[in-house]
């Protein structure tokens, strides 16, 4: 995402955040040394494999819940006054990346469920009804179209946790409800996420690789384009095959709502949002645009009424709620009615509200690990006992980006927490800056919607409760057993694994000059 206006440009906040986390310093001291400041975030990972591996729990609360513990025991961990402990708390869940990645969510959460309750999936399924294709074909293809189309809008609005919220809510029960498999078309939309989260040029994820290894955007883009279409190609063709011979999910005929046409105007709102965030405008300003063309569908073509937008059911005993049951959005709660608010716009904003909190816990307890030396005690022995050619420096950087992306689940956030090490390891052996930011953000894109307890793929699961409720159990897929499917994923982090390992795309300081970082 991007700041086109105000009086900040998106380089120069991530310059201010990442300043920050460089000028920190090591000042919080453990008892362990710095390797005990990692204690949070290995116990979070631990807590998050238990539960949604092990146990097969999928909630979202119950990581919070996981996060908040380990951010207790690292508090018996701190030395001296526990004051500087609980200050790095608050001072990493006060940075601006996690504030991005949470205001994205709900807007695209209001954006999506508009488009749900206005009758989009039901459009879809009358499409696919429509196409001149036997239904098993269909089935055969939809993985491997819908990784396209998620690919097509995650590069065009710039973020893929938006996009992972929008597909699943409007696309994936259209398809599940086709009889496509669940968890193959999960792994397609994440992969596509995925995709545009690493070449999008209005992706923070690719703002903060450019800056922070003193590349320009453009060229940062133009020159990742070989290894990301490289890795969607091989995605492509896997869920081409995939389709063939996964067998669908389990599904009843009588669940599949009757297909309209009607619900395909919000193809014009989705529209709206792309050509919004196309000509530079922030995700936001372009999502707003996107909600108020939703709302003035839905309620111009009756697809939704007022009060399904929007809703207020008061309680019998409020003293002034019946003098305005005029409203066309208030009514009274009944004997078995409870009070409330309610409406798509509640609806698509409160969904995430577990997923929020539990993004501000990750980033505190990502600042713990910094202020705590861990960090700078991983780049101080990968200097010295593995990062010693440049090939084993590129393999290192790629190994360690994936591994720091395996603790810090929230993209952005681990890119800004690794990038100081990423320059200083590739600097010492003159790599390009162009390299070591592909190397950078193709990693974080990647493994970003492949951990079950990636910010990610938990955006997408969010939605998938209230999707549940509404067309059965099949729509609930465990993060654990997406995990194989993320074709996209895999597939680019294994190309640049293989690239460093090769040396395939080298180039040096020299090779080409970098321009000023331009402004998206």
């Amino acid at each position: 995402m991007s700041e086109s206006n105000g009086d900040e440009t998106p380089e120069s906040e991530v310059e201010a955040e990442l300043g920050m986390a460089e000028s920190s310093g090591s000042d919080l001291e453990f008892y362990g040394g710095a390797a005990a400041s990692a204690v949070p975030l290995g116990l979070f990972v631990v807590w998050a494999v238990v539960q949604s591996g092990v146990f097969g729990i999928g909630d979202t609360t119950g990581l919070v819940v996981g996060m908040l513990f380990a951010l207790v025991v690292g508090l018996f961990l701190a030395k001296g006054d526990w004051a500087a402990y609980a200050n790095a708390v608050f001072e990493g869940m006060t940075q601006r990346v996690a504030a991005t990645a949470i205001v994205a969510w709900l807007w695209a959460g209001m954006f999506a469920q508009l488009l749900q309750d206005g009758g989009f999936v039901t459009g879809l399924v009358w499409v696919a009804q429509s196409l001149p294709v036997a239904h098993g074909t269909l089935l055969q293809i939809l993985p491997a179209v819908t990784f396209v189309l998620a690919a097509l809008l995650a590069t065009g609005i710039g973020t893929g946790y938006g996009t992972a919220v929008t597909f699943v809510t409007t696309f994936f029960p259209a398809t599940v409800l086709l009889g496509a498999n669940p968890v193959l078309m999960f792994g397609a939309i994440l992969s596509g996420a995925a995709f545009g989260d690493n070449l999008a040029p209005v992706s923070d994820t690719t703002i903060v690789s450019a800056v922070t290894q003193d590349a320009d955007i453009g060229g940062v883009v133009a020159s990742r384009f070989k290894y990301a279409v490289t890795a969607a190609v091989l995605a492509f063709v896997a869920y081409l095959i995939a389709g063939a011979t996964m067998t669908s999910g389990a599904t009843g005929s009588g669940t599949l709502p009757t297909g309209n046409p009607i619900g395909l105007v919000h193809l014009v709102s989705m529209g709206v949002v792309i050509y919004t965030a196309v000509r530079g405008r922030h995700i936001i300003e372009a999502i707003t645009w996107g909600i108020l063309v939703a709302i003035v569908c839905n309620l111009a073509l009756g697809l939704e009424s007022l009060s399904g937008i929007v809703s207020f059911v008061a309680p019998q005993n409020a003293p002034f709620a019946a003098a305005f049951t005029w409203l066309p959005i208030l009514s009274m709660a009944g004997p078995d009615t409870a009070s409330g608010v309610g409406g798509s716009l509640y609806a698509g904003a409160s969904g995430f509200f577990p997923l929020i909190v539990l993004t501000l816990l990750i980033v505190a307890g990502a600042r713990i690990m910094i202020r705590g030396g861990a960090f700078e005690a991983i780049q101080d022995f990968l200097l010295s006992t593995t990062a010693t050619s440049v090939r084993r420096a590129e393999t290192t950087l790629v190994l360690g980006t994936a591994l720091v992306n395996a603790a810090i689940t929230i993209n952005t956030a681990a890119e800004i927490a690794i990038s100081p090490y990423v320059a200083r390891i590739g600097e010492s052996f003159n790599i390009n800056g162009y390299r070591r930011a592909n190397i950078l953000d193709a990693n974080t894109a990647a493994l970003g919607y492949i951990f079950p307890w990636a910010g990610g793929v938990l955006a997408g699961y969010s939605q998938m409760p209230a999707l549940a409720e509404q067309y059965g159990p099949q729509m609930l897929v465990s993060p654990v057993r997406v995990v194989p499917f993320v074709f996209h994923g895999w597939f680019l982090f294994a190309v640049f694994l293989v690239a460093a390992l090769t040396g395939f795309g080298l180039e040096y300081v020299p090779d080409r000059e970098s321009e000023e970082v331009s402004r998206v």
